[in-house]
């Protein structure tokens, strides 16, 4: 592996970034909040969508919370639309019905779905055991593929779809929405322009209290034998009796769920990657606990875990702590914060905030507007000094991560293109999640490969 150079002119960030199929224009997305004048970086073409002969047809496999939204988002877009929808649970069918029309092919088959020549791509939103083995079946069967994260249930998992995805051909997009907003964007651009200097930390929160957040999911009346297919949900899995708090709750249980590593480190992890141009950690750790939602859940609801990432050509060695609580009774936030020699950055979907120290340094861009803004002829004399504090703020009208994420998908069919985060991309943000929980349970540090993407023994 190629060693990063400390002092070796960084990428700039116009030459290197072209995750969507290479749809440009010069104008910004995100602004300086104080600023009127806008400056020219350039950024993806949101609205560009080149010429197909036909509509989108898509099917939804998984029709719960994250399924809907992810149907009522990706037909905002142009030349899209829903045509056939798959759920084990009768009563979602029907509401789908309700929501989309009545000519929808429903079914609790998904493979019904991936014979429908009609079906050009599926959106993937069920719980996470059957991630890989629906996404291989599907570009198999020559569709599209959408699928929420992470990507797989298990390491042993990754390669497969890796290998199903490279022999089909097919678009292959990992559903971490918050890796295609403009947050991320500006911090990439920030970070390859030197505005914090040297990486050498990272952390991220995420936290949650309410019932809904801490995965207590409703359970319907309806929850029954009669109205749930649960032999097939659990038919990959071990055999049990019929639970319906195991199937609505299902993030509890490891036999369908990966945690909260799973479910919200990934998006971290996914962020990070994308701003850093990193591969992965090489080393992890976790410790935590079952604080409080002793409800007969079978991972954590307070985890933390700990990350060192190895020097490559891309960016320095650096350490990341990520933590995660379900116990927050202050109601919970979320953040990415990136930390180098000469500041930081907080990093949210649409804002970034960067703060710097007071650093004198005559080749730093960053710092030549504060020398300016020095007066010489009067030592004590007061004098303007510029802000420690940077905000850069989406402007009004952002549709958010969720609806480009989206787009990018859509463009990558349409063009042929590329998607920001591929089954390689995926896979190597999914890893260091999973292998969170392994090291939890296994109370032991995992060495990772991040490069040839495998466990060290």
């Amino acid at each position: 592996m190629k060693k990063f150079k400390k002092n070796s002119s960084r990428r700039k960030f116009i030459k290197t970034f072209g995750v969507a199929g290479g749809a440009l224009l010069t104008s910004p997305n995100l602004a300086l909040a104080s600023e009127k004048k806008l400056s020219s970086i350039v950024y993806l073409d949101r609205a560009r969508i080149k010429s197909y002969s036909k509509n989108i047809s898509i099917g939804l496999i998984g029709a719960g919370g994250m399924g809907i939204s992810n149907v009522n988002t990706i037909l905002k877009h142009k030349g899209v639309r829903l045509i056939a929808v798959c759920d084990l649970f009768k009563t979602r069918l029907e509401t789908a019905r309700q929501k989309w029309g009545k000519n929808l092919v429903l079914t609790d088959n998904y493979k019904d779905i991936l014979k429908n020549p009609e079906v050009d791509a599926i959106i993937i939103a069920t719980p996470d055991h059957w991630h890989k083995q629906i996404s291989i079946d599907a570009l198999k069967a020559g569709k599209h593929v959408y699928c929420e994260k992470p990507m797989i249930h298990s390491i042993e998992e990754g390669h497969e779809v890796i290998n199903a995805w490279k022999k089909s051909g097919k678009i292959f997009i990992v559903g971490s929405q918050g890796l295609s907003s403009l947050g991320n964007e500006k911090a990439k651009q920030l970070l390859e322009d030197g505005a914090i200097g040297e990486l050498n930390y990272a952390e991220g929160f995420w936290a949650r209290h309410s019932h809904i957040g801490a995965w207590q999911y409703p359970i319907p009346e309806e929850a029954t034998p009669k109205n749930i297919n649960w032999e097939r949900f659990i038919s990959n899995s071990v055999h049990r009796p019929f639970d319906p708090i195991r199937f609505f709750r299902w993030r509890n249980y490891l036999d369908y769920g990966t945690g909260m590593s799973g479910d919200l480190f990934v998006h971290l992890f996914s962020s990070l990657h994308f701003i850093t141009n990193s591969f992965g950690p090489d080393k992890i750790s976790a410790m935590g606990g079952l604080r409080f939602w002793k409800d007969g859940r079978e991972v954590p609801d307070v985890l933390l875990g700990m990350f060192q990432y190895p020097e490559t050509k891309a960016h320095p060695g650096f350490n990341l702590s990520l933590r995660c609580n379900f116990v927050d009774g202050t109601s919970g936030s979320t953040y990415l914060k990136l930390v180098g020699s000469k500041g930081s950055m907080d990093v949210k979907w649409d804002e970034v905030v960067v703060k710097r120290n007071d650093i004198q340094t005559s080749n730093d861009p960053f710092e030549q507007n504060k020398q300016r803004e020095k007066i010489s002829f009067v030592n004590d004399r007061k004098k303007i000094v510029p802000p420690s504090e940077t905000v850069y703020k989406a402007q009004k009208g952002y549709k958010g991560a969720h609806y480009d994420h989206f787009g990018n998908f859509i463009n990558a069919i349409k063009s042929g293109g590329t998607v920001v985060e591929d089954p390689l991309f995926g896979f190597r943000a999914a890893a260091p999640a999973l292998l969170c929980n392994d090291s939890y349970f296994k109370n032991q540090f995992i060495n990772w490969d991040p490069v040839e993407m495998k466990t060290i023994k």
